[in-house]
Parts: C-alpha cells; sequence; structure tokens
C-alpha cells in the first residue's frame, strides 16, 4: 500500500507542477493572440456587428431524459434476460456463478440501453439542426 502511494504522490506533484507551467505558457500564448488581432481590428470590423445566433433549442433535457430511457429500457430487458435465462435467480439461495451472470446481464443491458438512448437523442438533435438550418 505504501508504494501505492509513494507514486500518487509523485503523480499529484508533478500533475501540479506540469498546470502551472501549463498555466503561464497559456497566458502567454493568450497575450500574443491579443497581440497579433489587435493590429487588425479597425472599426470597420464591426460594422455589421458580430453575429452569434445561439441555437433556439437546448438539448439538455432530452439527452438526459433520453438517457434515462434507455437505462430503464435496460433494465427491463435485462430483467426479462434474466427472468427467461436463469431461473434459479429467484430461488431462495443461487448459487454464486448465477449471481456472476445475473450481475454481467443487468450492467451490459443497463450500459447497451443507455448508450442507444444517447445515440437516439443525438439524431433526433442532429435532424433538428439540419432542419433549422
Amino acid at each position: 500500500m505504501e508504494e501505492l502511494m509513494i507514486v500518487a504522490n509523485v503523480a499529484i506533484v508533478f500533475g501540479v507542477i506540469y498546470k502551472l507551467f501549463e498555466l503561464f505558457a497559456g497566458r502567454r500564448e493568450r497575450m500574443m493572440l491579443i497581440e497579433k488581432l489587435g493590429d487588425k481590428l479597425t472599426p470597420e470590423t464591426f460594422k455589421k456587428g458580430i453575429v452569434y445566433r445561439p441555437s433556439l433549442f437546448s438539448f439538455g433535457g432530452l439527452r438526459i431524459g433520453c438517457l434515462l430511457l434507455g437505462i430503464g429500457v435496460g433494465l427491463l430487458i435485462g430483467y426479462g434476460l434474466v427472468y427467461a435465462t436463469q431461473p434459479e435467480y429467484f430461488m431462495e439461495d443461487p448459487s454464486r456463478a448465477v449471481e456472476y451472470t445475473v450481475s454481467v446481464i443487468y450492467g451490459s443491458s443497463v450500459l447497451l440501453g443507455g448508450g442507444l438512448g444517447l445515440v437516439i437523442s443525438y439524431l433526433i438533435e442532429k435532424k433538428q439542426l439540419d432542419k433549422e438550418k
């Protein structure tokens, strides 16, 4: 256990040092970009205005809803699979092999259902954004 703590402490120290160097280097790069753009920006650039048109739709609720719906469907399908393939699981004292099999069935069906829910939400978002254009 001590070896693991030593490795973790060294990783944390080097991670903090790396992030500090990245912070200062990134600041210098941003300042150089501002200086370069400062020469090219004129009032004529802003006559038309900066066009930023946010999407009319927010898809956060859709993503979460499809994810939760997919997880629910995955659990339901997992229960059906367990009921059909592992009837001894519902007895008083199932074996350890049956418990492992059931946990794999539930885990995989939940992950597949959640993934399918997210894919469906992506397709809905893409269709809506294409319609918006």
